[in-house]
């Protein structure tokens, strides 16, 4: 099946993600793509087992971080979120003409509950009838801000 725009700009992110350095252990080119659909994670190190999620925004200016980024099912990130589990996130802007990218990180110790937020449930006439995605907020003053990365 044919991917969409916002799916291939995803894998473009988590590929870029790819080529850097595990937080966690240092290693390099040990961070690799976890199967599409794969809850509340999108890459893992081969190496330690760091898992975190990778997000990816169009913007014209990579410097300046998106207020949002969507989320993908509310249901599982819900569940980790009362069980305390939280995931390190990646956050990879890049331009249009990609030509211009940055890569962020946000650690899991530093996201609060209050940056996710569930978005409407999918009405009768969608695809997927009834599944409900979520947004991070990036711009709440309660919120850590995410520190730029060197791109490997």
């Amino acid at each position: 099946m044919a991917r969409t725009r916002r799916q291939q700009l995803g894998d473009y992110g988590e590929k870029l993600v790819g080529k850097s350095p595990c937080p966690k252990c240092k290693r390099v080119k040990t961070l690799k793509q976890l199967p599409i659909n794969f809850a509340c994670a999108d890459i893992i190190c081969s190496f330690c087992g760091f898992l975190a999620q990778v997000k990816s925004a169009e913007k014209e200016n990579v410097d300046i971080l998106p207020k949002y980024l969507l989320g993908a099912a509310w249901g599982p990130q819900k569940d980790h979120m009362d069980s305390g589990i939280y995931f390190p996130l990646f956050i990879v802007v890049v331009s249009p003409d990609r030509k211009k990218k940055a890569l962020y990180y946000l650690p899991a110790d530093l996201q609060s509950p209050e940056m996710f937020v569930p978005r409407k449930p999918l009405t009768s006439a969608a695809k997927r009838p009834g599944w409900q995605g979520f947004t991070i907020r990036l711009d709440g003053e309660e919120s850590h801000k995410p520190v730029r990365l060197k791109i490997a």
